[in-house]
């Protein structure tokens, strides 16, 4: 699935089109990986219930990692890759009885880390097992 970004760092809960895709591939019990092939965006699982804990992570990678310290790579958007590092590229999702087995409150995000971006993109595949 392709999409847009609307700001320099945010995090989307892509959950609902990841529970379609596994529904529609019609796959009962197996494997969902979601992959982004970006190096300054991110796929990963994270609680989904309160907003305000996404503000927090950020706000914590921000400090971890911070946009304006001196980095060696060639380019402004090093901490973006870090972050990216940091969270990920991929996670794979156990599905049984044709449905994602998330946790409680738990989902799947996109984090942007070097955005806006007009196109961003994350692969959805479902493996029978």
């Amino acid at each position: 699935m392709k999409f847009p970004t609307s700001h320099k760092t945010q995090l989307m809960d892509i959950s609902e089109q990841v529970k379609e895709a596994v529904i529609t591939s019609g796959v009962k019990e197996g494997i969902c990986v979601v992959f982004t092939p970006h190096t300054t965006g991110s796929v990963f699982l994270f609680e989904n219930a309160d907003p305000n804990l996404r503000r927090d992570l950020l706000a914590a990678l921000s400090k971890t990692i911070p946009g304006d310290e001196h980095y060696t790579h060639v380019g402004d958007n090093a901490a973006a890759h870090l972050k990216s590092s940091r969270m990920g590229a991929s996670v794979s999702i156990p599905v049984h009885e044709g449905r994602p087995m998330f946790g409680k409150w738990q989902g799947v995000f996109f984090g942007e880390f070097d955005g806006p971006r007009q196109e961003r993109e994350v692969v959805i595949k479902v493996i029978a097992g």
